[in-house]
């Protein structure tokens, strides 16, 4: 059948009636028959990079997603958003009013898919051993305000808190404190290779070829006990070089489902001429993409530099040439649609002001043309990264003000060039962590913040932070973030650029399409049915 495109409402209140307009099966089990998902996200060990998939290295989306099918934690985030609830563990909760002491019971006769037991003493193990490995390319600093584990018996574990932090229940819902068997991790060293053992919905398999990850097999775990129902048995997840190829794929029936990266060719294509038995679902996003600031580099120390290309940057333009209707333009590191998001870069600057631009280069003494060089990665966002990147060289060099050339590399490479220190300015995307605007915030102004660069505002990190963390009630803290997204605004280590939109493409026979993936971007594979739509 021809479908026009889903879109799902980001009000969790209203995806009921949405959703019951399309009618459809309840996505029984079919057999032994796999579920195949494409993806074109690489998956790569290298030398420098030997352990991809070790929770206490990774800090990447795509692996991220491969962890949550397969290693579990104490919470997770219920499908359509809201607090975490418990999975591994049976309860959960503050034993404090200040939100400093955090208890979890875990649930009774777990196991790991090898068959060890899980007890509490593994949730600290997993946890501390996260912190003493401290790999810069980790997520460590989600778990850096953790004071003391104390484990009590088999079952209870509590986690005593240097300062009070309303969001720490959500950091324990993410892949950095998933539960790991102490008999395969070692304590102080990373897991190599392609292994991962864990509690999680799904065993793995990975077939691998010149060191990159070419299929994984996920299947059912028949020892998993916690909280997510699983819609199939079996799902595979195959390596495509390009979209083109993915796409092609899906046309013939030899995958169910297409997600990451389709281009915003395809997902346009695919609206306005539907194709006989594939829907294309449209789900809320809160992606942002950004250009990053080396502030030590002498070619971007001066303020004035980077306020002058957020000044310029004509990011309405940008949006609309090269992703068309598949992004929006953002003005604010905290997207629309986020507690606390403001317009903080439009309210400063405009939009494509040449001559505010001009201003701030002249009142700082900057010689013009300024010379730089954005850097990018060709393989990690899609295919249309590399057109991203020369409207912004295109938008400035017609300025007059700046000289820009423009580089990319594989995300193998550009990651580590990048922890090094050796870009002065670089193009990445974020995916929140947990849905907070905690999220969009601490990763970059706070200690341990995940771009390596000599930034710091000590008002940000030793005042707001700490005080947006102590507000159980979210929106209680929307104050706090406005003034942390000004001082963003002012200082601009990053310049964000746009907020992404989600699209998944599957076979009309595929359900549960519209739940595998939420506004985060989390991938949840155990949605995935086969019946009728």
């Amino acid at each position: 059948m021809n479908r026009k495109t889903l879109v799902l409402s980001a009000v969790v209140g209203l995806l009921a009636p949405v959703l019951a307009g399309c009618g459809g099966s309840d996505g029984a089990h079919d057999g032994d028959k796999a579920i195949v998902v494409g993806t074109t996200d690489p998956f790569v060990a290298t030398k420098t990079e030997p352990a991809p998939l070790d929770p206490a290295y990774t800090y990447d989306t795509n692996i991220w997603n491969l962890l949550r099918q397969t290693v579990q934690s104490l919470l997770y985030i219920p499908r359509g958003g809201g607090e975490p609830l418990p999975d591994a563990a049976s309860q959960c909760t503050f034993t404090d009013t200040s939100s400093e002491s955090y208890r979890c019971v875990l649930r009774e006769g777990l196991k790991f898919s090898n068959g060890n037991p899980i007890t509490a003493a593994d949730v600290k193990y997993s946890i501390e051993r996260v912190r003493n490995i401290n790999d810069p390319n980790s997520a460590v600093g989600l778990l850096t305000n953790i004071d003391t584990i104390e484990t009590k018996g088999d079952l209870e574990v509590i986690f005593h808190l240097k300062r009070a932090d309303a969001t720490f229940p959500y950091k324990l819902s993410t892949p950095i404190a998933g539960i790991i068997d102490p008999k395969v991790y070692e304590p102080k060293k990373l897991l190599n290779g392609f292994t991962v053992e864990g509690s999680g919905p799904y065993t793995f398999k990975a077939e691998t070829a010149n060191g990159k990850l070419m299929k994984a097999t996920y299947t059912k775990n028949p020892n998993y006990k916690g909280a997510l129902k699983l819609h199939n048995d079996k799902v595979e997840m195959r390596y495509f070089e390009t979209a083109e190829k993915m796409a092609a794929a899906l046309d013939k029936g030899d995958i169910d489902v297409m997600n990451r990266s389709m281009t915003p060719e395809q997902i346009r294509g695919m609206q306005t001429a539907p194709k006989e038995d594939i829907n294309l679902t449209e789900i809320p996003g809160q992606e942002i993409r950004y250009l990053a600031f080396n502030t030590g580099a002498p070619v971007v120390k001066e303020k004035a530099v980077r306020q002058a290309m957020a000044a310029l940057i004509d990011r309405g333009a940008l949006v609309s040439k090269v992703y068309g209707g598949v992004s929006d333009p953002l003005y604010s590191v905290i997207p629309s649609g986020i507690t606390g998001h403001t317009n903080s870069f439009f309210n400063k600057y405009g939009e494509a002001n040449k001559a505010k631009a001009a201003q701030l280069l002249q009142d700082a003494g900057i010689v013009t043309p300024v010379q730089l060089t954005l850097n990018y990665t060709t393989d990690h966002y899609g295919a249309a990264t590399a057109k991203e990147f020369e409207n912004l060289r295109d938008q400035l060099n017609a300025s007059g003000l700046f000289d820009i050339t423009i580089k990319g590399q594989p995300w193998a490479t550009f990651l580590p060039t990048k922890n090094d220190g050796k870009f002065p300015v670089f193009g990445l995307g974020w995916y929140p962590d947990f849905p907070d605007p905690d999220s969009y915030i601490a990763p970059f102004l706070d200690a341990d913040n995940i771009l390596n660069t000599p930034y710091v505002s000590k008002k940000a990190r030793e005042q707001l932070i700490p005080a947006s963390r102590r507000e159980a009630d979210r929106s209680a803290a929307a104050p706090t973030f406005a003034e942390l997204q000004d001082i963003v605004a002012e200082d601009v280590p990053l310049l964000p650029l746009w907020q992404g939109k989600q699209y998944i493409a599957a076979r009309s026979d595929i359900t549960g399409v519209e739940w595998t993936l939420d506004s985060g971007s989390n991938l949840h594979l155990w949605e995935l049915g086969r019946g009728t739509s």
